[in-house]
């Protein structure tokens, strides 16, 4: 098949993209009746710590720093064995009419609902027993993120492995994130007690994020791996329960800046040196990753849809709304934006394909060279080496930032187990008040990731995406049921809703078929877990879905009822 020009394929999307904002996604906006007259909850539950209004351009920062993590990044480039076609395909229809979608509906139901979670929105349309399934299986798949993406995290802040050139980038990556946790603090008393105008809050994000680089470039730090894991567990532990204005949204806002500098560069970089992919348009229906349906669609996960961005968007991005009209740009604009990266994630596999083989190395290392080689190309060879570290960096800024957000949501999802609707923690006794004291949640929730994330992402990421998936079907059907019960049109989830729950299940059926024939050949604890977690998954989904599709079922007759 004949080559294709990166150039050509990235600006390509991106014009679909923006096309699809600009048509489809304020046809939702109108069609759900987004009204900036309502009070958001930031307004109506603010308590200073979770419900706090963010400018439009913080909230933004925040909300695709979290919802990004490495999932666009590592998801594309492992689904990449199929070619660039299909991936290329289901980033783009799944992104504007699935994954987009979703991550709206999610946050326009929260904000509705008083900034409850999407568990919230399940009681009152399927009542609390679906409630408690959702929310163990939300808490779930949190762990499960948090211990994919803390290994992703260890693994790039790795100063003791055998490449010392590996050694000095890691180093860097490490030593400049940890200052970006200093400087957010300085960064949100700075916003919040000073009361920085946007322009200004830019400008002096923008000089603390390269005083960060320089300093953390010239001072590397070289700790092994598996320390790194702990030392991110403190972190997050105090990163979910203190203040959203403190760490959180400075801390996303500081990131963010950083993550649209990549992707700047990576666009002028693969527009101006318009490489050829040498990757095949189309590989096989079958790889070592299983057949193209439905592993094409679990493997790229966030890249096209993903259930955490549901609960990211419902769970801190809610709280923080401070006008509905942001609600597009911030909810469905953020999952577009997500999509040029695993566009140009592809096209670094695409340039680094050789010979019938896929490129080494992490998906992270893989990103980080196609970045690094087409901006060379372009005029910075001298820079190769600075560029590739601060790729990584990018990459270790997104794998933080959802670690800190996916443990303040599991937090919430724990909490909200044990607590009935407009009940406060104070009013439980015995075991329960102290499992949903905020600092045990937390630490019970850091402590389950961090021994899980011990054992390596590459054991935990075929997992997560099964629930993470599972997690969107489930997120689409309460967004559908709630636009019902509000009257409002919920048609056009239906195809998203139903075609995730078949590839989810088919991927659930292929992982129990194949654990079962790894423990055939004798005791495997991985694979034993792997099993468990796949089977209560699978019939958890099963009920779910149940519940769900009786709750629109009488929608629909009561709607016919009405019309006759």
């Amino acid at each position: 098949m004949r080559r294709l020009n990166g150039a050509i394929l990235l600006i390509a999307s991106i014009i679909i993209l923006i096309l699809g904002y600009t048509f489809y996604g304020r046809w939702l906006a109108r069609k759900w009746g987004i009204d900036p007259s309502r009070e958001t909850p930031a307004h109506t539950e603010y308590d200073g710590v979770d419900f706090v209004p963010a400018k439009p351009s913080v909230l933004l920062g925040h909300h695709f720093s979290s919802i990004a993590g490495a999932g666009p990044i590592t998801g594309p480039i492992q689904a990449a064995i199929f070619g660039w076609i299909p991936v290329t395909l289901w980033v783009i229809i799944g992104g504007l009419f699935f994954g987009a979608a979703n991550d709206f509906g999610s946050m326009l139901a929260s904000v509705r609902n008083k900034g409850r979670s999407i568990g919230e929105t399940i009681s009152e349309s399927m009542g609390p027993r679906a409630k408690r399934m959702f929310l163990i299986l939300a808490y779930l798949t949190l762990i499960l993120l948090i211990s994919a993406f803390a290994s992703i995290a260890a693994d790039t802040f790795d100063g003791t492995t055998p490449d010392p050139s590996q050694n000095l980038t890691n180093g860097m990556a490490a030593s400049i994130s940890m200052l970006f946790i200093l400087a957010s603090i300085v960064l949100g008393i700075l916003m919040n007690r000073f009361n920085l105008s946007s322009a200004s809050s830019a400008v002096v994000a923008v000089i603390i994020l390269l005083i960060c680089i320089v300093i953390g470039m010239n001072h590397p730090i070289y700790i092994p791996g598996d320390v790194w894991i702990w030392v991110l567990a403190a972190y997050i532990v105090v990163a979910s329960v203190i203040p959203v204005w403190i760490l959180l949204q400075p801390r996303d806002y500081l990131c963010s800046f950083l993550l649209y500098g990549i992707i700047g560069a990576a666009i002028v970089g693969v527009v101006i040196a318009n490489p050829s992919l040498s990757l095949p348009g189309f590989t096989s229906f079958e790889t070592k990753l299983g057949y193209l349906f439905p592993a094409l669609f679990i493997t790229v996960a966030c890249g096209a849809i993903s259930g955490f961005h549901s609960l990211v968007a419902s769970g801190t991005t809610a709280k923080q709304i401070d006008n509905e009209r942001h609600m597009l740009p911030i909810g469905y604009g953020s999952m577009l934006i997500e999509c040029v990266m695993a566009i140009i994630a592809l096209i670094c596999v695409g340039i680094l394909y050789s010979n019938g083989n896929m490129p080494d190395g992490t998906p992270t290392q893989i990103f980080a060279k196609g970045v690094s080689s087409m901006l060379s190309s372009i005029g910075l060879q001298n820079y190769e080496a600075t560029t590739y570290s601060l790729v990584i960096l990018a990459v270790s800024a997104f794998a933080l930032t959802s670690l800190d957000t996916a443990t303040r949501l599991a937090r919430f999802m724990l909490q909200e187990l044990f607590l009935e609707k407009d009940q406060k923690p104070s009013d439980l006794e015995g075991a329960k008040r102290i499992i949903v004291n905020p600092i045990v949640a937390t630490l019970l929730t850091v402590v389950l990731g961090m021994t899980l994330a011990s054992v390596g992402y590459e054991k935990v990421w075929g997992l997560f995406g099964a629930s993470n998936q599972l997690l969107a079907v489930l997120a689409l059907l309460a967004v559908s049921a709630w636009l019902g019960n509000m009257g409002k049109s919920n048609r056009m989830l239906y195809i998203p809703m139903m075609f995730m729950l078949a590839a989810t299940l088919t991927s659930l059926l292929f992982s129990m078929g194949n654990r079962i024939g790894d423990l055939t050949s004798g005791f495997d604890g991985v694979a034993a877990v792997q099993l468990v977690i796949s089977a209560i998954l699978f019939i958890m989904a099963v009920f779910l879905m149940a519940e769900g599709l009786k709750v629109l079922n009488s929608q629909k007759l009561a709607k016919r009822g009405e019309n006759a």
